[in-house]
């Protein structure tokens, strides 16, 4: 059990697809406790019981101080401790540089960016007077390309901006033992991306993808879990890609 005896937060978690889901079943499975963190309170809990007995769903805003304080604190209320946590919220607007308004990139850059300064800020007093955490902040290919899939370039801006705030993160914590890597997954099958691609468009990206196929949520997840687990206990700072090979560099 790489993870056994650990208290995990997963954000964006509840979506039954995701990657958010498939990384709390890994670290589930691994042994952690983990408490669901999303915008609808029900489908939290309805996750956490999916991944049996013990674990916590709750209702937060990640974009929002107080509802991420509250939240942060019901887990240490509850668990008493918090070993992992996994930025993984986060929303996309497929538009180009044109077409985005003030309002669309404030909603962009509040989820994606300003929610995973929240969460690391509400976590990383805990981690630091136990001398121990890993966080684990979910970036995106799209941060390092340019975008050119899915989402404008608000978003591409958003997930660049979180691989410049882990690495900070990592350098000032790192003398307390908190560890801060990301990952920038490519292409994953989600419920998302299957909405919004057609076959042939599908092909098209196949081809350009050396390992032949798309991601899939749990390809993540595994990267989540090393990330989470003292496999990678020298690591800090990285960006771990999880692309099939759709971006060598």
């Amino acid at each position: 059990m790489l993870l056994e005896g650990k208290i995990a937060i997963v954000t964006g978690a509840a979506s039954a697809r995701g990657i958010g889901r498939a990384t709390a079943q890994a670290f589930a499975d691994q042994g952690a406790k983990v408490a669901i963190l999303d915008l609808d309170l029900h489908a939290a809990r309805d996750a956490a019981a999916q991944l049996g007995a013990g674990h916590l769903g709750l209702a937060a805003n990640v974009a929002d101080e107080a509802q991420v304080r509250d939240a942060v604190a019901e887990v240490l209320a509850h668990f008493g401790r918090i070993d992992v946590l996994v930025n993984n919220a986060g929303i996309t607007q497929p538009v180009k540089t044109l077409e985005i308004t003030g309002k669309d990139y404030d909603r962009i850059l509040d989820v994606n960016l300003r929610g995973t300064l929240l969460m690391s800020q509400a976590v990383l007093p805990a981690m630091r007077a136990q001398r121990a955490g890993s966080i684990i902040c979910m970036s995106s290919v799209s941060a390092q390309r340019g975008g050119g899939i899915f989402g404008g370039p608000h978003y591409s801006a958003a997930k660049a901006g979180v691989l410049g705030l882990g690495k900070a993160m990592a350098r000032e914590f790192g003398p307390d033992n908190v560890r801060v890597n990301a990952i920038t997954p490519g292409l994953i099958h989600t419920d998302i991306t299957g909405g919004l691609m057609q076959d042939e468009r599908r092909h098209a990206i196949i081809e350009g993808i050396p390992l032949g196929r798309l991601g899939e949520a749990r390809d993540v997840a595994n990267a989540a879990l090393f990330l989470a687990s003292d496999l990678s206990s020298y690591l800090t700072g990285i960006t771990l890609d999880v692309n099939g090979g759709m971006l060598i560099h």
